[in-house]
Formats: C-alpha cells, sequence, structure tokens
C-alpha cells in the first residue's frame, strides 16, 4: 500500500509541474442561469479545452460537485485551473446549495427543491445545449468533494445511464445510511435548517459577494427548508451503499474513490471499497496522507482528472485497448 501511495503522489506532483509550465493556468468562465426544478437563479463556472474556439469538434464533459458550505467557486481554487489544461475536454462546477443533490421529501416556504435534477436535468441540458458536448454516456463523468463526494457517487449510481465514470473525493457516503438509521430509531435526520444562537444565526444569514446571486448568497438561504428524507426507505434510495448492489454490473460506471488517512471519513470510504471487493466491481481507490481540507483536494484532483478523462477517451474509442496474447 506504501508503494501505491507513493505512485500516486509523485504522479501528481508530475501533473501539476506540467500544468504549470506548460500553460498558463486555465480560463474560467461562470454562467449564469434559471433552473426550472429548483425555481431560482444558479450559476456554474466551466472550463473550456484550449482548442475549443478553434475547432467544431465535440468533447466530454467533467462535473465537479462542491462540498458543504461551498458553491460553484470552490473547484476553481483547488487545482482545477492548474490541471484542466491538459485534458481535452469541458470541467462543469455548478452550484447547489447545501443541498445534498437529492429531490427533498419535503419544503417548507413555497421553495422547491429537487435538487438531483437540477444536476441530472437543467445543468447538464444547459451545457449540453449551449456547448459542444459528447451528449451521452460514454462522454460524461461526475466526481465532487465531501457532500459532493456523495453527490458524485449517489447521482452516478441513480443515472448509470448518464455517466461512464462516477468519483468521489473524501465523500460523505454513508450521509442517507445513516440518516436511514436516525430515522428508524426516532432521532431527527441530519441536514434541517438550524436556527442556531443568535450569533450563528446572523453569520448564516450573512450573504457572500462571491455567489453574487439574490436570495442564495447566504448559508441560511442555500440550506433548504424541510425535510430531505422523511422515511428510511426514502433515505435508502439515495443510499450509495445500497444502489451498488441494485445497478447491473454491465451498466455500471467506472468508479473512483479517495480520501485522506487523516480524513474522519475514511472509515466510510474504506467500508464502500469492502462492499465493491463483496460484490466484485472493478473500482480505482487512492489513499495518502491528508486531512478534509484543500491541501488534499488540491492534490489529488489531477490523479482523478487523468484516470476520469481516460475512461471517457477510451469509452469513445479513442484509445487502443491491449489484447492478451
Amino acid at each position: 500500500m506504501a508503494t501505491k501511495t507513493s505512485r500516486v503522489v509523485v504522479f501528481t506532483a508530475v501533473l501539476c509541474a506540467a500544468a504549470v509550465s506548460a500553460w498558463a493556468q486555465a480560463d474560467i468562465q461562470t454562467v449564469e442561469f434559471f433552473s426550472e426544478s429548483v425555481e431560482r437563479t444558479t450559476k456554474y463556472n466551466i472550463v473550456l479545452p484550449r482548442s475549443y474556439e478553434s475547432s467544431d469538434r465535440r468533447y466530454p464533459v467533467l462535473y465537479l460537485l462542491h462540498g458543504l458550505s461551498q458553491n460553484y467557486q470552490a473547484w476553481s481554487r483547488q487545482g482545477v485551473s492548474f490541471y484542466a489544461p491538459l485534458f481535452d475536454m469541458i470541467v462543469v462546477m455548478p452550484d447547489a446549495g447545501n443541498s445534498w443533490y437529492v429531490n427533498w421529501a419535503t419544503s417548507e416556504g413555497g421553495q422547491k427543491n429537487d435538487w438531483e435534477d437540477h444536476i441530472v436535468h437543467d445543468v447538464i441540458g444547459h451545457v449540453d445545449t449551449n456547448y459542444r458536448t459528447i451528449a451521452r454516456r460514454e462522454g460524461r463523468a461526475i466526481n465532487g468533494l465531501s457532500m459532493g463526494g456523495y453527490g458524485g457517487m449517489m447521482l452516478g449510481l441513480r443515472h448509470p445511464d448518464l455517466f461512464v465514470s462516477i468519483g468521489s473525493h473524501s465523500g460523505a457516503l454513508e450521509y442517507a445510511r445513516g440518516n436511514g438509521e436516525r430515522i428508524r430509531n426516532g432521532a431527527p435526520p441530519r441536514g434541517r435548517q438550524r436556527s442556531g444562537q443568535d450569533g450563528d444565526a446572523a453569520r448564516r444569514q450573512r450573504p457572500n459577494p462571491e455567489i453574487g446571486i439574490d436570495g442564495f448568497s447566504s448559508q441560511a438561504a442555500r440550506t433548504p427548508r424541510g425535510e430531505a428524507f422523511v422515511t428510511a426507505e426514502q433515505a435508502e434510495r439515495y443510499d450509495p451503499f445500497t444502489l451498488i448492489t441494485e445497478v447491473r454490473q454491465d451498466q455500471l460506471p467506472h468508479i473512483y474513490i479517495d480520501c485522506g488517512t487523516e480524513d474522519g471519513l475514511i472509515d466510510a470510504a474504506k467500508a464502500f471499497v469492502q462492499v465493491l471487493l463483496a460484490n466484485d466491481i472493478p473500482f480505482d481507490f487512492m489513499q495518502m496522507p491528508g486531512g478534509h481540507n484543500p491541501s488534499f483536494w488540491t492534490q489529488a484532483i489531477g490523479h482523478s482528472m487523468s484516470i476520469q478523462y481516460e475512461v471517457m477517451q477510451r469509452a469513445l474509442g479513442r484509445r487502443p485497448i491491449a489484447v492478451r496474447r
């Protein structure tokens, strides 16, 4: 295991050095659009390949989901601007608030919180309509960090027809499973809107000018009011540990997982790997020293981007497949 980790660290360092020496940082554009699934204006950051403007080609797309309390700008600060120029693909980083990327079971105050549909229908639909994408499974991958790591794995397993590769960086993979257990035990599920103390409430109401979306810029506004799950059965439908056993193996996407050895979520990552091993499901797994922080994600994203890009290239028939003799 130590040898594999060393190879990964060296490989990531080489990628970073190549990105810095070969090209300037990627040009990151911000797109604003109205999402019908959540009935609000949202944004996503997008990086286009260096050859996009000079060609009429179509490109594969990697979707990167942000973590809890983050926004669509998160990945732009965590390595994507350095690594993206190395790969001939589009990278999209959408905003989904503190939604956990699920369609909420209940919503209050007139909200509509179908955040799963926001990603798989509205964001993907908007990108495919406005950019030259390869708009089919073979040309689409998804990944994310923390809450987004859960989202990437969960959405990929719920929609295996949409993604050829799915991934999780430091993912909170037990979010739905843990909530299901809490509901069965009569405890309130996690993730509901908190009132907090006066100081905390004031901080959560303060708009973040970086987000710049009316009514969606404070942490309070970005946290759905209602319940993600009301029953344990609803939580189970969004549980990667359950979903992985329900998708036929010939329909499963490629799976990538990583986590830092000092991260509190490492046990969840290892538990999910054990499920994959028990069901004879192929996967890529990396662990290396690091915690639940940007330093780890900035290293890990170069590694995962290279793997998921190659998976898409092979699925699209752009790489020779070795034949054993």
